[in-house]
C-alpha cells in the first residue's frame, strides 16, 4: 500500500512550521525594533503577547467554523489573513501599528489547530493519531529552529522590515499549494482506491464507542466533560513554557548572556530542534505502546504526564552559569514539552467519541493552552523587569510543567460524549 497520505502529515507540518516562524520573527528582531521605537520591556512583554489577545478569543469559534466549512477554506482564509497582517507588520510606522497588525495576525493564526483536528478525524487512522499530532506539532519548533537561524541572518542582512515581507510571502506560496492538491480523502484523486478504503475504514478505530451518526455534544456537553477540562489545563501549562521561549529566548541570550543577535539566533535554534526530534520520536513510541482499547480509554496521558515532569528540569536553570549547559536543560524541556502538547492533540481524537466535535473540541484544548501561554510575555517581563532577572520566570515556567503533569494524569481518563458498553468497558479497565 503507498502512503501518499503521508503528504498531507508535511502539508499540516509546513503550516505550522510558518505558522510559528510568523511568530518567532517579531521577538528575534525584537532588539532594533525597541531602539527604533524606544520600547520599555515591559511594553515588549505586551507587543510579545499582544498576537494572543484575539486569537484566544477566537479559537473556538474558529472550531465551530472548521466543523461547518471544513479544514480547507478555513485554513485557506487563515494563513491569508495572517500573511498580510505579517506584510503589513513591516510597514509599521509605530508601537500602536505593531499592536495592531499582531492582533489581526492572531485572529488568522487562530485557525490552524481547530483546522488539524478536523484533518485528524477525516485523514488519520488511530494507530497514527499521535505520530500525525507530533509531526504537525513539531512545525511549532522547527519554525523557531529556523527562525533562530534564518531570520537572525535576515535582519543583520536585510532589516527587519524586508524580513517581515518575506515571511509573509512564504505564507502565499503554501496557501496555493493548499488550495491546489488538499480535499477530504472520499474527493482528492491522487490517492488509490486502496489506501482511500483503508483511510476510511480506519481512521475511527473501526467506530469502537465511537458516536458515527454525526451528533454533537455542543460545548456545553464538551466542557462538562472531566477529561477535557485536564486536557485543557494540562495544555495550559505545557503552553505557558512554550511562549516563555518562543518570545523572550533570544531577548534573554542578548541581555543577559551578553551574545550578539546572529549568535542568540543560533544557538537559540538548537533546543527547537532537539525539541522536533524528541516529539516525532515520542509520538511513535505513544502509537507502538497503545492498543486501540487504551487509546480510547486515556492510555496517552500516562506517557503525557511523564514528559511534563522530564520538562519540568527547567526549574534547574537558575542554578547553572555555563551557557551551553542552560541550552540542554532548555532542550530537554521544550522536548518534553512539545511532546506533551502533541499527545493532547491526539487524545482529543482519541477520546471524542462525536467526531462532529472535533473541530470546537481541538479549539477548546488550544484555548485553554493560550490562556497561559497570553500571560507568558507578560509575566516574565514584569518579573524580569522586577528582579533585573529571568531567574524567577523559569521558576515559574517549571512549577506550572510539575502542575500540569498532575492534571493530564488525573484526570484525562474517561469518554468525552456519549460511550456506548464497549467503550465504558474499556474506561473502567484504564
Amino acid at each position: 500500500m503507498k502512503h501518499r497520505r503521508y503528504w498531507v502529515y508535511l502539508f499540516m507540518f509546513l503550516l505550522a512550521t510558518i505558522n510559528y516562524v510568523d511568530r518567532i520573527v517579531l521577538s528575534v528582531s525584537s532588539t532594533p525594533i525597541a531602539e527604533e521605537f524606544g520600547i520599555t520591556k515591559v511594553e515588549l512583554g505586551y507587543l510579545f503577547s499582544s498576537f494572543l489577545w484575539l486569537y484566544v478569543v477566537c479559537l473556538v469559534p474558529m472550531g465551530m467554523i472548521v466543523d461547518k466549512f471544513g479544514a480547507r477554506r478555513v485554513n485557506a482564509a487563515g494563513i491569508g489573513i495572517w500573511s498580510i497582517a505579517t506584510a503589513l507588520t513591516g510597514l509599521a510606522t509605530g508601537f500602536g501599528m505593531l499592536i495592531a497588525t499582531r492582533v489581526v495576525m492572531g485572529i488568522g493564526e487562530s485557525t490552524t489547530y481547530p483546522a488539524s483536528g478536523r484533518v485528524i478525524r477525516e485523514w488519520i487512522p488511530l494507530k497514527e493519531r499521535a505520530l500525525f499530532a507530533a509531526f504537525f506539532n513539531s512545525g511549532a519548533y522547527f519554525g523557531p529552529a529556523i527562525g533562530g537561524l534564518v531570520l537572525a541572518w535576515l535582519v543583520g542582512a536585510a532589516g527587519w522590515r524586508a524580513t517581515f515581507l518575506v515571511c509573509a510571502a512564504v505564507g502565499f506560496v503554501w496557501l496555493l499549494a493548499w488550495m491546489i492538491w488538499f480535499r477530504k480523502p472520499e474527493e482528492v484523486n491522487w490517492l488509490s482506491n486502496e489506501e482511500r478504503s483503508f483511510i476510511l475504514r480506519e481512521r475511527d478505530g473501526g467506530a469502537k464507542g465511537a458516536a458515527t451518526d454525526g451528533t454533537s455534544i455542543g460545548l456545553r456537553g464538551l466542557l462538562g466533560s472531566t477529561s477535557m477540562l485536564g486536557l485543557m489545563l494540562a495544555q495550559g501549562c505545557a503552553v505557558y513554557t512554550q511562549y516563555f521561549f518562543l518570545t523572550w529566548l533570544p531577548n534573554y541570550l542578548q541581555t543577559e548572556r551578553g551574545m550578539s543577535m546572529l549568535k542568540s539566533g543560533a544557538l537559540m535554534s538548537l533546543p527547537f530542534i532537539g525539541a522536533v526530534i524528541l516529539t516525532v520520536l515520542f509520538g511513535k513510541l505513544s502509537d507502538s505502546l497503545l492498543t486501540e482499547e487504551s487509546a480510547r480509554s486515556g492510555g496517552r496521558r500516562r506517557l503525557g504526564a511523564l514528559l511534563m515532569l522530564f520538562g519540568s528540569v527547567i526549574l534547574l536553570t537558575p542554578l547553572v552559569n555555563n551557557v551551553y549547559l542552560v541550552l540542554v536543560l532548555i532542550t530537554i524541556a521544550l522536548g518534553g514539552v512539545a511532546s506533551a502538547v502533541a499527545l493532547n492533540i491526539a487524545m482529543i481524537g482519541d477520546l471524542l467519541r462525536t467526531p462532529a466535535d472535533s473541530g470546537r473540541a481541538t479549539g477548546l484544548l488550544i484555548l485553554g493552552g493560550n490562556t497561559f501561554g497570553i500571560s507568558a510575555p507578560i509575566v516574565t517581563g514584569y518579573v524580569v523587569q522586577a528582579t533585573g532577572s529571568f531567574n524567577m520566570a523559569f521558576v515559574v515556567a517549571g512549577t506550572l510543567l510539575v502542575l500540569g503533569a498532575l492534571a493530564v494524569f488525573l484526570l484525562a481518563r474517561t469518554p468525552i460524549g456519549p460511550v456506548d458498553g464497549t467503550a465504558a468497558m474499556a474506561t473502567s479497565v484504564a
